[in-house]
């Protein structure tokens, strides 16, 4: 492709060659080849400007930079712009033939909720009979073929390299996570959505945008760059629901549970084998349990009719969907119920302990086990052991993913938020896989475990060394071995 075509849209100078034919792109030097344009990015670690000199070598015909290197190779040609990440998802939209304007994409953004709304309605619409993309948390799919995925939100490269291949197998809808870090990062620049949905924001990802005020203004950017002729929708019992879309030219519509909104819904029983709901003047039983899910199937039901799906065939195949993977996930044996979740914030893991509490018997004992995750967010970290305690007959404070912090440091910081009363109703267990066992000994007959934190993950990462963990797994040798 030529370099003109790529950079068509992008507010650029040009220096050195205009005609260029271009082969591929890139972000990473480590993979440049003859033909590549290479985009310098700068990172929060390390600064691709300094891989100017080695992309060029390995046989970069282009290089789209922020800073013009001092040295400049006679025939390579050097793309002076404002912001390299912007860039690169507008030449990656360019490169793969604009695909998200081929499709319907849906994009959900919030604290929560995000991968089950994404999952179900992906299954949903394959019940419908389209051909459906997704981009999740726990897995990319076309269709029915699962695709590896990193990030919640893929970068602009892999994310339309992603929707150019759902294009090309028919795919006519891909719902899609959006994360507060790709909105920032410029990921989705580029990428054109016909609906966006906002689930809640509550306290997360301050290790990387450090307050409160910076994350809610990424999510809101999201609903901002919405276009004209999109429609956005929000949960309006969350205090910023109605602030997320306030900037938005999309067409406006709400969903709730405790304000009057355009899609309404009314939780008549709660249990652990699912709910009783009336949505919008229609009963229903559901299999998803708890609360939070309720929003979830909110959500889902009312994106599927902003689709055009008619309500009597949305509401039919929302009482067929089960939960995604670990997220409110039975495992049992010995008479004991073990639910696995993926609850790693105050507000999820107050959810889920809220939604076991309001439906277990008064002889029933919960036990928690809970940790939280290295190189991030260390405020939470307090919270999450004072709302594990507070809610729970035990703790078992043990290991989520430390990454390169010490597990011990990480459960220091989880025990000063609890007081001497608390403490004396707490272990500590770093071992995750050990932590598991003994609150499973603990538990007997129909008492619950909550394992919390990692739900979907297969892995434990410590030192930069990604082993085999399964949460699920665990809980189900622990009960039944």
């Amino acid at each position: 492709m030529k370099l003109q075509d790529i950079t068509k849209g992008i507010d650029a100078e040009i220096h050195g060659p205009q005609e260029v034919e271009v082969k591929d792109l890139q972000f990473d030097s480590r993979h440049v080849s003859d033909g590549t344009l290479f985009v310098a990015q700068r990172g929060t670690k390390v600064d691709g400007h300094t891989f100017i000199g080695g992309a060029v070598e390995k046989g970069a015909v282009a290089v789209v930079c922020e800073e013009l290197p001092d040295k400049m190779a006679e025939k390579v040609a050097y793309i002076k712009v404002a912001d390299s990440n912007k860039a690169l998802g507008l030449m990656a939209a360019n490169y793969y033939g604009h695909p998200s304007e081929q499709l319907k994409l849906i994009g959900i953004t919030g604290t929560n909720g995000k991968t089950t709304t994404v999952t179900l309605l992906h299954r949903m619409f394959r019940l419908l009979g389209y051909h459906t993309g997704l981009v999740s948390t726990i897995v990319n799919k076309i269709d029915e073929e699962e695709l590896p995925t990193g990030h919640t939100t893929p970068d602009a490269l892999e994310l339309n390299q992603l929707l150019r291949k759902m294009v090309d197998a028919g795919c006519k809808y891909c719902f899609m996570e959006v994360s507060s870090h790709a909105v920032v990062q410029q990921r989705i620049a580029g990428v054109q959505y016909a609906g966006g949905i906002f689930s809640n924001i509550t306290h997360d990802h301050l290790d990387f945008h450090k307050t409160m005020a910076a994350y809610i203004a990424a999510k809101q950017g999201f609903f901002t760059a919405l276009p004209k002729g999109a429609w956005a929708l929000t949960n309006i019992d969350d205090k910023n629901g109605m602030v997320m879309v306030q900037n938005s030219k999309a067409e406006v519509h709400t969903y709730g549970l405790q304000h009057a909104a355009d899609f309404h819904c009314k939780i008549i029983e709660n249990t652990f084998e699912g709910m009783h709901l009336d949505i919008d003047g229609n009963e229903l039983w559901c299999r998803l349990v708890g609360r939070f899910n309720a929003y979830n199937l909110m959500a889902i039901y009312a994106t599927a009719v902003l689709c055009g799906v008619e309500k009597s065939e949305v509401l039919r195949l929302l009482s067929t969907l089960e939960a995604a993977p670990g997220r409110f996930q039975y495992v049992s044996g010995r008479g004991i119920t073990a639910i696995v979740d993926y609850a790693h914030t105050p507000d999820a893991l107050q959810n889920v302990i809220g939604t076991i509490d309001g439906i277990r018997k008064p002889t029933q004992m919960l036990i928690t086990v809970v940790g939280c995750g290295g190189d991030r967010d260390r405020t939470k970290r307090p919270e999450m052991a004072q709302i594990a305690a507070e809610g729970s007959d035990k703790v078992v404070l043990t290991s989520d993913n430390p990454r390169t912090e010490k597990p011990e440091s990480i459960l220091d910081e989880m025990e000063a938020g609890l007081t001497p009363q608390q403490l004396s109703r707490t272990v500590r267990i770093t071992d995750r896989r050990q932590a598991i066992r003994t609150a499973c000994m603990m538990a007997k007959e129909g008492d619950i475990v909550l394992v919390a934190g990692k739900g979907h993950e297969k892995y434990q990462e410590v030192n930069g060394v990604r082993s085999h963990f399964d949460d699920v797994e665990e809980v189900g040798k622990a009960l039944n071995n």
